[in-house]
């Protein structure tokens, strides 16, 4: 296997993964912020572009951070990070869609269409207009999801799971390109800080993260 990845987000998410799983991959870095994602060599393995991708030793290519979580939990079950029991896995893919599908992917576009602009011109469709619209939704949505938490250590009850490593990470990518989030709110705040206490957490940071730069 080899591991393609970057300093963003996803690659984050998978990093903070194998950490919790005690796994390590052979790993090389894409350089994302010089396009090299974009270019043909990139796209050979990986069409759509994006980061990160894991080449297995037939010659396939796995792509989204989720999917390979999915493929290495099969390889490697213990300790389970989706789940032991098919409850136990549905009830983290529920999760986890629920907060990507409602807050992470509008942190993402939004980031995309106002303070990753001019990064993002020319390589992607963008929408500045829709950046204000996009930013509100995601904030309407933490403060859904905060009473959700009432009374639970994580967001599949006192197991943690892929769906809190995946919404800790896009919260703290958000932090820091101007998309705080309102750590008052009297549940996901408190869960935030405890994700933020897990060794995993900031030993995920890509090496290149800069103080004040973009955390990923």
């Amino acid at each position: 296997m080899l591991l393609l990845d970057a300093l963003s987000p996803a690659p984050r998410a998978l990093r903070m993964y194998l950490l919790e799983k005690g796994l390590s991959l052979p790993t090389r870095q894409v350089d994302v912020f010089s396009g090299e994602n974009r270019q043909p060599a990139y796209l050979s393995h990986h069409p759509a572009g994006q980061t990160p991708a894991l080449l297995l030793e037939d010659g396939t290519a796995l792509a989204e951070s989720i999917a390979i979580m999915e493929y290495l939990e099969e390889l490697h079950p213990a300790p389970p990070l989706i789940g032991s029991t098919p409850v136990e896995r549905a009830l983290t893919r529920q999760w986890q869609r629920r907060v990507e599908l409602n807050v992470t992917e509008n942190l993402h576009n939004a980031y995309h269409y106002a303070e990753g602009l001019a990064r993002f011109t020319g390589r992607i469709p963008v929408e500045p207009e829709a950046a204000p619209g996009l930013k509100r939704v995601a904030q309407d949505r933490l403060a859904w999801l905060d009473p959700m938490l009432a009374g639970r250590a994580w967001l599949a009850g006192e197991r943690f799971t892929v769906a809190d490593l995946w919404l800790y990470v896009w919260l703290d990518f958000a932090r820091s390109v101007g998309q705080p989030f309102d750590e008052g709110l009297p549940h996901l705040g408190p869960w935030f800080q405890r994700v933020a206490a897990r060794p995993s957490a900031e030993a995920s940071l890509h090496p290149g993260v800069k103080p004040g730069g973009v955390r990923g």
